[in-house]
């Protein structure tokens, strides 16, 4: 996506001697397939083992990105939902809960760490006497401005690899294969 002279690099690398890709893990274990059930049509499991892999390895980067600012990646979920919500950057913990796909015990867990570190607050809702409100801090909304500048950037190196044409066209079929295989509702 960043033509720069180490993404090149990078791209070189990826290429034999004849200009062709270089064989993947994922390659290997659709070959050993194929010795073994050349009757088996073995392209969705490419598709899905670079999918997994992929999702495996930029969730690490991520979860270590995040862990510089003392956040899991559950916790900048909290936090970058509350700042997406926008101002006054305020949800209910029930709003929490069903963006994020939480129970209301693990979101309980998560609010309440990162209360502890000052980045979120939770207050009387005025409105209904058993309601809360969870609400950023400043210190809540600068980290997560911070985090998911770093996060960003880290997607964008792991990005490196493709044009952005490319990137583009990757990010219309991946929507499309979510869309069709994601459970009604979620």
């Amino acid at each position: 996506m960043n033509p720069n002279p180490e993404s090149r690099d990078r791209q070189g690398d990826q290429l034999d001697q004849a200009g062709q890709e270089r064989p993947d893990a994922v390659d290997a274990i659709i070959g050993q397939w194929a010795d073994v059930r050349p009757d088996l049509d073995t392209l969705p499991m490419e598709v899905f083992g670079r999918i997994y892999r992929l999702a495996r390895a930029m969730g690490d980067r991520m979860e270590r990105t995040y862990g510089r600012f003392g956040i899991s990646r559950g916790e900048f979920d909290v936090l970058a939902t509350l700042r997406r919500a926008g101002e006054p950057y305020t949800l209910s913990p029930r709003q929490l809960s069903s963006t994020l796909m939480l129970t209301t015990g693990g979101m309980t867990g998560r609010l309440d760490k990162l209360e502890r570190a000052g980045l979120l607050r939770r207050s009387p809702d005025p409105h209904d006497r058993r309601g809360l409100h969870v609400t950023l801090t400043d210190e809540g909304l600068a980290l997560i401005d911070e985090a998911v500048g770093a996060g960003v950037a880290v997607q964008t190196d792991g990005l490196s690899e493709l044009t952005e044409e490319q990137s583009g066209q990757l990010a219309d079929l991946l929507r499309k294969l979510l869309a069709g295989t994601s459970e009604p509702g979620r």
